[in-house]
């Protein structure tokens, strides 16, 4: 039977998902979404697909991929994501279907227990804390049952936990097959069960990561595959660019100073000057952070010259060559004895590394990248491509031309412009030629949500703007009894929000303030989901960066989503400002082709919190008078999904005493069925 046959049987009114799934329902934009897939899977090619909320898509694209009988590679964007799909979706289509199909999870090496390391761990000085000790026999626990060695596994761990480099490889200091724990290696374990399966879920740091240095395991892998899907795809560009560039750091110089001088005090004492080595490899990295001084965090230094901006161009270059001639000492010293033991090799692979990277970023950069310093307690170096379309066209799509024709190259997401073209994903993606399908949401976004920009706010370039914003949360959290979520496009306003907010609500029982960075993200969306049913108080969650997406409060936790204003790139950004000046060189309008669908895109991914079932109801705040006064506001607006507008706040006072009236009513019918 033909694969689209297969498919629309399956999601059939009477078919095995009705019949199989409880809450599956034949949706028309899954459907027509699934058999754009299996139409690809049966031809070949590229296909991108923009899903609204609510469509369905990880069945839209598991159904035809598991039903074509070829070997499926998935992706998604995230670790969580990629956990959920392994865990869950995957596991209940496979049932389902009836498909005895072998399913694998490949994650990066970070994220795995490493025996090696965790042998030597007890005797590292850095954990001898009792906190970080006390987490060490935890893990050390954990390890003697493990089968996965898969971190997240482990409940409680705090991803943050410094003891985690202690306990994990990476690519760095990973002996590889010279390691005492290699056939027990659970990163080793799990790239051999990938190998051996129909469906392998990666995610997309690692897909990169394979791309860029063939670390992974995936060089084997990806040849053997025929449908290779990308969830979340709206994030492979930048994903992408952490890895086709080239970076270097003063704490990767740092840690190779440090494993340095511990390999060779164990294994070549008296061999070498190996404190002496050591320390100045160390201080020419130290010295090149010096050079900067201090700045604020998350700084990007633009790098045209031979130097970054506001660092002499003379003393950037000796500070470099220091570091290269650092190096060259600490070759001469280590190849006399590198035939002692594999940590020696290893430590002249990642010497090899420094090197290479140190000489390229003493010589000009290459016209098609830009250069830029990343500025913290470290220094990044970065040199990158302004995209990810050359990688596509000339590694992913022309490679796969030569290995099959018949190769299915799926990309999906909720968000992937702002036009029907979809051009804001596909052309920096280098997928011009892609066929493109856009699939609206089947919510009914006027009956269960609207949308209010606030007219009496000050323009968000005032220094008073953070506090209005402040002030008109806790006005309205305190009408709904929190389930609020207040998006910040800037740490900055990040910490002058929460703050204002904390003293607003530091005595009080009925709302309480979370705040990201103030404890793990997993514990705080537990808080906040948890609120309502708890019975406790309710929640103000004031969050940026990864809370914009893949957040998901369905419900009455969260109705009301605050976003302090509009998420344009920043435009001192190194990176923003080639891809701004090429847009310009070419006759385009940066703003109109650039600023604005990256503001939109953004704008719809943090939207898209509100409204996650048919069932939801809530109100989105635009905290931004450029909306309503600014011609562009007009195109923004029209991004969004059609909620109706409210005019005034007292409007959206009654809309928000009817979310807490039929919310409470709700949970009185529940506790009553109890």
């Amino acid at each position: 039977m033909p694969l689209i046959d297969q498919v629309e049987q399956a999601f059939a009114p009477d078919g095995v998902l009705s019949r199989t799934v409880r809450e599956f329902h034949p949706r028309e934009g899954q459907i027509a979404m699934a058999r754009a897939i299996a139409e690809t899977i049966d031809t070949g090619g590229p296909l991108v697909v923009e899903a609204g909320t609510g469509v369905g898509k990880t069945f839209s694209y598991l159904v035809p991929a598991l039903l074509s009988g070829t070997r499926v590679l998935l992706s998604t964007a995230t670790k969580t994501l990629q956990d959920q799909l392994f865990g869950r979706d995957l596991p209940q289509l496979v049932r389902a279907l009836g498909l005895p199909m072998r399913t694998a999870l490949l994650k990066g090496r970070s994220s795995y227990l490493c025996l090696h390391r965790l042998e030597q761990a007890r005797q590292d000085p850095a954990l001898s804390d009792r906190t970080l000790s006390r987490t060490l026999g935890k893990i050390e626990q954990w390890a003697q049952v493990t089968r996965s060695g898969d971190l997240a596994e482990l409940p409680g761990l705090d991803e943050r936990s410094p003891v985690l480099p202690h306990v994990t490889s990476s690519r760095d200091n990973c002996l590889g097959a010279s390691c005492p724990q290699f056939r027990a290696c659970h990163v080793n374990l799990a790239r051999r069960e990938a190998l051996a399966a129909d469906v392998v879920v990666i995610n997309h740091h690692l897909f990169f990561a394979d791309l860029a240095v063939r670390e992974s395991g995936m060089a084997e892998l990806l040849p053997t595959v025929q449908t290779v899907v990308f969830d979340e795809a709206h994030q492979l560009n930048e994903t992408g660019l952490q890895f086709l560039g080239r970076q270097l750091s003063t704490g990767q110089v740092i840690d190779l100073a440090r494993d340095l001088l511990a390999v060779c005090l164990a294994q070549a004492r008296g061999l070498g000057e190996w404190q002496q080595i050591a320390a100045r490899l160390d201080r020419a990295a130290r010295d090149l952070r010096m050079l900067v001084g201090r700045m604020p965090a998350n700084s990007r230094l633009r790098w045209a010259d031979t130097a970054p901006d506001q660092v002499s161009g003379a003393a950037w270059q000796e500070a470099l060559a220091a570091l290269q001639a650092a190096c060259a000492a600490v070759r001469k010293a280590l190849e006399p004895v590198q035939e002692t033991g594999p940590d020696f090799a290893r430590l002249l692979e990642r010497l090899d590394q420094v090197e290479g990277h140190a000489e390229a970023f003493l010589l000009p950069r290459d016209p098609a990248s830009v250069r830029w310093l990343d500025v913290g307690a470290q220094l990044r170096l970065v040199e990158s491509p302004l995209d990810i379309a050359q990688a596509v066209q000339t590694r992913l799509l022309a490679g796969d031309a030569a290995e099959t024709d018949r190769r299915a190259w799926i990309f999906t997401s909720a968000t992937l412009g702002d036009e029907p073209s979809l051009r804001w994903f596909t052309e920096p993606c280098g997928l011009g030629d892609a066929r493109t399908l856009r699939v609206e949401s089947p919510f009914d976004y006027q009956r269960q949500a609207a949308v209010y920009v606030p007219r009496q706010m000050v323009k968000p370039a005032d220094p008073a703007h953070s506090g209005q914003v402040a002030a008109l949360v806790a006005r309205l959290a305190t009408a709904l009894g929190g389930r609020t979520l207040v998006l910040t496009t800037t740490l900055r306003a990040l910490r002058a929000i929460s703050e204002d907010l904390q003293r607003r609500f530091g005595e009080s029982r009925d709302i309480q303030v979370l705040v990201q960075g103030q404890g793990p993200k997993r514990e705080l969306m537990d808080r906040l989901r948890n609120a309502v049913d708890d019975g406790g108080p309710g929640c103000i969650l004031v969050a940026s960066a990864s809370f914009w997406e893949g957040i998901d409060v369905p419900g009455d936790a969260l109705q009301m989503v605050v976003i302090d204003k509009l998420p344009f790139p920043p435009p001192n950004d190194p990176l923003v400002e080639a891809r701004a000046g090429r847009l310009e060189a070419s006759g385009r309008s940066p703003f109109n082709d650039y600023f604005i669908p990256e503001a939109a895109v953004a704008l719809k991914q943090g939207a898209g919190r509100l409204v996650r079932r048919e069932s939801d109801r809530g109100v989105l705040v635009l905290c931004d008078t450029r909306l309503t006064g600014m011609g562009y506001g007009r195109r923004l607006m029209a991004a969004l999904p059609p909620m109706r507008v409210l005019r005034e706040e007292s409007e959206l006072m009654d809309l928000l005493e009817g979310l807490t009236t039929t919310s409470t009513t709700a949970r009185h019918h529940a506790e009553s069925r109890d």
